[in-house]
């Protein structure tokens, strides 16, 4: 496909090839490095993940980069396998040598790269660019040409380069925003400008300095591109490059371009990646961070359990990425998203449960706690159990706890008790001994002494100095005993909270 028709992608069914480069240029994230047993492992996953080719390595840096380059060429996967060679003979024969299936040759064009590394005039550059190109053909093996720093480059000599290697045989021309200087305007202008000028098909590889490696992808695509160069979780050298994740879903669903990508196992690969390579992935990462489909404002979360489509792209949902919908719990939550995940488990209180459960939650999170599911679920069980339907016996309203190295805890509490506002102060070994005994001492005196404290455990339901506490107590009057609990992110009114849920519960009719 030549001229205006690469500009018209929507409508059409162009498939765009995906080259990963996680196991080289990933790999050169400052801080990473895969054993040999993790780049097997990866290139098994990309293979699954329906990746066109794989970059293995760089064969000549290393004997132990040859070995392995040369273990995954062996793994006999239906994907291409490259390697990275500079335009040098020993480069190309060491690539050669591991058995790879195509020979990604590079040069410095830039004059600044030209000038401080290589030391070569454009017409060296051209003159090797020829010979190595011819060399790899020679061998019979495929040959991808990359101009290194091409977004810099003088474009009448980048385009006269590329087509160098054209003429040389060339079956891909690599165009390289190496240093992601470029943006998506200027991407568009070169590649259409080269894309114009050769017959064989582009390839772009962009990096992510400016937050703009996908957007240069998905313009040199719209300019004539057939492929792009990208790495799981956008990994690579500085602020790495583009991510496939991104790119591929781009293509997809906005763009409505094909990709082999079986897009299903993206989120499993980018955290098999994360795991390796010890880089989390951000919670606001698209497509695979953990909040990327999740939703805690009470009109999103109304809005997607309604309809997914009124707060998410539609065109992508979790289920296409392999990913899944949270509704998460904090102080923007509705009641509708309690509601709805109360219902995933089977409870369903009524309006002023929820409300009770709902401003709870809220209460958690404004005091900085991630409130979890399993928070929810106590705290659930904790207001649904506390009498429903029947009139509470005692009801707490207030509760003040002094304690110190140099003071004895004592505790003040205010109830009413079957309609009676009552007060106690009571001092104990620790805040909850006197809470508790100032709850005994109201109870004893308005309702009996018969009643006794038998069971008291304390669990935490998720962990950090900040878990919500979760108290069990077991009260008994006469022969029967009820347990009850309370859950709250202080101790201490957990604690009486448990201990009147239990009365109250005891001295129903």
């Amino acid at each position: 496909m030549k001229g205006g028709d690469a500009h018209s992608d929507k409508g059409n069914t162009r498939t765009i090839e995906v080259f990963d480069t996680t196991l080289r240029d990933g790999e050169q994230t400052p801080g990473i490095s895969f054993t040999n047993e993790q780049k097997l492992t990866i290139a098994r996953q990309l293979e699954k993940l329906g990746v066109d080719i794989i970059e293995a390595g760089y064969p000549i840096s290393s004997k132990d980069e040859r070995e392995i380059v040369k273990l995954i060429c062996e793994e006999g996967l239906s994907a291409k396998i490259c390697g990275l060679a500079r335009v040098l003979t020993q480069d190309i024969d060491a690539c050669i040598d591991c058995g790879v299936d195509l020979i990604h040759i590079f040069v410095p064009s830039s004059r600044i790269q030209r000038e401080h590394t290589t030391k070569m005039s454009e017409e060296a550059v051209k003159e090797q660019t020829y010979e190595m190109t011819k060399y790899v053909k020679d061998h019979g093996f495929s040959c991808m040409f990359s101009a290194m720093d091409a977004t810099r480059t003088r474009q009448d000599f980048l385009v006269d380069l590329f087509k160098t290697a054209e003429e040389a045989g060339a079956d891909i021309l690599n165009v390289p925003d190496t240093v992601g200087v470029s943006e998506p305007f200027s991407i568009f202008e070169l590649v259409g400008e080269i894309y114009r000028a050769v017959n064989v098909p582009i390839s772009i590889h962009c990096h992510n300095d400016f937050g703009l490696a996908v957007a240069n992808s998905l313009a040199a695509v719209k300019a004539g591109a057939s492929e792009v160069q990208v790495s799981v979780n956008g990994l690579g050298e500085r602020a790495g490059n583009a991510d496939l994740a991104e790119t591929v879903m781009s293509l997809n669903s906005i763009y409505g371009l094909k990709t082999n990508i079986k897009t299903e196992y993206l989120f499993e690969t980018a955290k098999l990646i994360e795991r390796f390579s010890g880089v989390q992935i951000p919670i606001t990462k698209p497509i695979v961070g953990e909040n990327a489909f999740s939703h805690e404002s009470g009109i999103h979360a109304h809005g997607v359990i309604e309809k997914s489509d009124t707060f998410e792209p539609g065109i992508m949902t979790p289920e296409m990425v392999g990913h899944r919908r949270r509704i998460v719990l904090g102080k923007h939550t509705g009641r509708h998203s309690i509601e709805n995940k109360l219902s995933e488990i089977g409870m369903f209180p009524p309006k002023e449960q929820l409300d009770e459960i709902l401003e709870r939650v809220k209460a958690l999170s404004v005091s900085g706690k991630k409130v979890t599911d399993d928070d929810l679920f106590t705290i659930a069980e904790v207001v649904t159990g506390e009498v429903a339907g029947h009139e509470r016996v005692i009801t707490l309203k207030e509760l003040s706890v002094m304690t110190g190295n140099n003071l004895i805890p004592t505790a003040s509490l205010k109830a009413v008790v079957r309609g009676k506002e009552c007060t106690s102060a009571q001092m104990g070994v620790g805040p909850v001994d006197a809470a508790l005994k100032a709850v005994q001492e109201i109870i004893g005196d308005e309702i009996g002494g018969d009643i006794e404290l038998r069971d008291f455990r304390i669990e935490a339901i998720t962990g950090g100095s900040d878990a919500l506490a979760e108290v069990i107590v077991g009260v008994k009057k006469g022969d029967r005993v009820v347990t009850a609990r309370g859950a709250r992110d202080d101790i201490v009114m957990a604690s009486i909270e448990a201990f009147i849920n239990a009365v109250n519960r005891l001295l129903q009719e």
